[in-house]
């Protein structure tokens, strides 16, 4: 089946077409949260919480303004900072044990879940250049807000703004050619 049809039938309430897509969807959303929240449990949760949301909404999903992933996507990132921002993840987070940041250490390196969608977008990503690369990983992975990229980087938060906008551009244009 077609995914136009299947976010179709989503979108009139569909439980099969939502259990699909949720089939498809879960483990990358849950993916890119856990990237944000590094807590694979809150991860979950959120998870969840994201797909109920879209269930709910499913009728604000307009395809003319993008892809159906991008959309769940930029739901759950959103919702990941939101968490992250939030007084009890930070009261959490200061009361972890020197433990917790020992196994971070020493793990290798963060499993990703290769797809084709996944695998389009490192292809797309790694074609900018590094600082487009860092201020994307910055804003939409690691939780960033401008202000605070900006901090990071030592420039100002107005060319924060225009860089991500160039290279939000860059993507799009990319992605036009490919």
């Amino acid at each position: 089946m077609q995914l136009e049809q299947l976010v179709e039938r989503f979108r009139k309430k569909d439980v099969s077409a939502f259990e699909t897509l949720y089939g498809m969807y879960a483990e990358n959303i849950c993916g890119v949260i856990n990237t944000i929240v590094k807590n694979e449990g809150r991860s979950q949760e959120i998870c969840q919480d994201v797909f109920v949301k879209i269930w709910d909404n499913a009728d604000s999903y307009n395809a003319s303004k993008g892809r159906f992933f991008t959309w769940i996507l930029n739901i759950a990132r959103n919702a990941a900072i939101d968490e992250i921002r939030s007084k009890s993840y930070k009261n959490e987070k200061k009361n972890l044990s020197a433990d917790y940041f020992v196994r971070i250490l020493e793990s290798k390196e963060e499993e990703v879940v290769h797809t084709v969608e996944t695998e389009g977008l490192l292809k797309l990503v790694r074609s900018l250049k590094k600082k487009c690369i860092q201020l994307i990983e910055m804003l939409y992975f690691r939780g960033y807000t401008q202000k605070e990229a900006a901090e990071e980087l030592a420039i100002p938060v107005g060319t924060v703004k225009t860089r991500n906008r160039s290279c939000i551009s860059k993507l799009r244009e990319n992605m036009e050619i490919k």
